[in-house]
């Protein structure tokens, strides 16, 4: 059973941590596929088995956030619902389905001098994964890693602690019963804050850190960390119609991006319409948006369409992530605007154009400096599951290693692999 909080030496918890699961790294690079995914069955079947104990420790949670004060949302995303606990099994099982990457070569070349050069995909090592509210994150990352070959370290929101602690005890058995090391995933035992910074801060033991959570929460990751990070700050997506879109495609796809689901980093914050047929496509689009209830914020050109529909914007809406019902609307001249826009105001996570013209198509492609780049789709397909990865870690708005949806590939590395028969340079 986890080791409970309060913990003295903090310091010294982290670093007997990291070392256990720097040792359990080693044998999980080495596990075949077979038992990684005997022990994420495993791990379901524990978490099925356990559904009491599941929700006794949710029911602390959220009694605890009850009494602070914890506003609806957050107490949504903290309750584990007798479907969420199904969704969380079924998730494990699913990634126990999905190929495994470890030990692919790929990429195999001779060269002039007769050897073979390619590349294997092997493990980062050990992840440390920080996150926030939502417990089912404890089980999806753990699994995720785990099938991907990496130990984890977890350090759940403060408010997830009971319910963290129940998940952190099923994988632990499941671990165990598949003969695998239980200190492969550890989930960290205490609400003390100073846990993070010593998590940050320990590049002998944990490989990479992937913060999940607030924009606070990231940028102190960000600046304080002595480890690798894998991050996204902010999901400011835009769509672009423009001149030559089909009128009915961006209609459907402005709507879809901005009221599929608000509270999602892919969900579009701004909508950027060509000066040519704003007349004639935003009046509809308010009205379709009014009936939604999104509040519409606008340049002086929007405002002047769509009236009183529509209230003006401030230079900061263009820099913002409203994850609410609420849309900023920019009137462009044309698509260098549209790309000059994106690229000054946007946060690098996906963006789409609405166009029937391919070059202009091939040049938003090319020019928009975003990890997922969309012609003539909604910006919600910006997801791990949409692209056949089968699940995701997050979304990388990083340049380096991962960028966009980071599945079970983004979890890995790469070294070159070197075949001869003898051979010698001269």
């Amino acid at each position: 059973m986890p080791q409970t909080q309060p913990i003295d030496d903090i310091d010294a918890y982290l670093r007997d941590l990291g070392e256990r699961a720097r040792a359990a790294s080693r044998v999980l690079a080495a596990a075949d596929t077979g038992a990684k995914n005997r022990a994420l069955e495993a791990i379901a079947g524990d978490l099925d088995a356990h559904r009491d104990a599941l929700a006794e420790a949710n029911r602390k949670d959220l009694e605890a956030g009850r009494a602070k004060g914890l506003d609806a949302a957050l107490l949504d995303r903290l309750e584990l619902t007798e479907a969420r606990i199904d969704a969380m099994i079924e998730g494990l099982r699913q990634i126990a389905a999905l190929p495994d990457p470890v030990g692919e070569i790929f990429d195999m070349n001779y060269r002039p001098s007769g050897i073979q050069v390619g590349r294997m995909r092997v493990p980062l090592g050990v992840v440390g994964i920080i996150y926030e509210s939502r417990p089912n994150v404890t089980a999806d990352a753990a699994a995720l890693c785990l099938k991907a070959g990496n130990a984890t370290v977890l350090r759940g929101g403060s408010e997830a602690f009971h319910s963290n602690q129940a998940i952190a005890a099923s994988i632990a058995r499941g671990l165990g019963a598949a003969g695998l090391p239980e200190d492969a995933v550890q989930v960290i035992a205490t609400t003390d804050r100073a846990a993070v910074g010593a998590m940050i801060t320990l590049p002998e033991y944990i490989d990479v850190i992937i913060p999940r959570g607030g924009k606070g929460l990231i940028e102190r990751i960000s600046r304080e960390a002595r480890v690798p990070v894998i991050k996204h700050l902010d999901g400011i997506c835009h769509v672009y119609i423009d001149d030559e879109a089909d009128p009915q495609k961006a209609f459907d796809v402005a709507l879809n991006a901005k009221t599929q689901r608000y509270g999602t980093c892919n969900t579009m914050e701004t909508l950027l319409v060509n000066a040519t047929v704003a007349d004639d496509i935003l009046p509809s689009l308010a009205e379709a948006y009014r009936e939604k209830g999104v509040e519409l914020r606008g340049c002086p050109a929007t405002c002047a369409i769509l009236g009183e529909a529509c209230v003006p914007a401030t230079d900061a809406d263009w820099d913002t992530e409203y994850l609410a019902p609420i849309l900023s609307i920019r009137v462009v001249e044309d698509l260098d605007a549209a790309i000059a826009h994106i690229n000054t105001h946007g946060s690098q996570h996906t963006d789409s154009i609405i166009t029937e013209n391919i070059t202009k198509a091939r040049r938003f492609l090319r020019e928009v400096d975003s990890s997922s780049v969309m012609i003539n789709a909604s910006t919600r397909f910006a997801d791990g599951f949409e692209y056949g990865l089968g699940a995701e870690i997050g979304i990388s708005t990083d340049k380096f290693h991962a960028r966009g949806p980071v599945g079970l590939e983004g979890l890995t590395s790469v070294k070159w692999v070197v075949v001869g028969d003898g051979h010698i340079r001269t």
